[in-house]
């Protein structure tokens, strides 16, 4: 089968090709679901505590988990799509379509790139959200005024 590989290369595509993804990709989204599930009980906490006591670091928190609500979304997004096109990659294997399979797959490996581009990102949202935390610690008093 030819295809688009440098050099005149061939490629074929089998059954574990696509196989090879699905632990991957079900750990992933296991790994974002956890991250969404633990910050959806960072934000209903922060809420509850805003309510009480309007803060602007709280401001600052919020705004910051808006921001990774919205990543973590778009990761499930692209795993779960890059998990379908797996699926379907296997469908065509199994039709006999390698050529239309092994362009599903490659498909499937970009997406599941960008969910974990995402999940770099979203990582690094992350830290500075903690560092903000360590630098209201560190300053004089902080953190000890609101019983933190």
């Amino acid at each position: 089968m030819e295809t688009w590989l440098p050099l005149g290369q061939a490629m074929s595509i089998t059954i574990t090709t696509p196989a090879v993804l699905f632990p991957a990709l079900s750990l992933i989204l296991l790994a974002h679901t956890n991250r969404f599930l633990a910050l959806s009980s960072r934000i209903r906490d922060l809420h509850a505590r805003y309510q009480l006591s309007p803060d602007e670091l709280l401001k600052t928190q919020i705004k910051n988990l808006r921001q990774r609500v919205f990543l973590i979304r778009n990761m499930q997004f692209f795993g779960v799509f890059s998990m379908l096109l797996c699926v379907l990659c296997t469908l065509l294997i199994f039709s006999g379509l390698e050529n239309a399979a092994a362009y599903l797959f490659v498909m499937s490996l970009i997406l599941l790139i960008v969910s974990l581009l995402l999940s770099l990102f979203e990582i690094q949202i992350s830290v500075g959200a903690l560092n903000v935390l360590l630098k209201d610690m560190e300053s004089e008093g902080g953190g000890r005024e609101r019983g933190a």
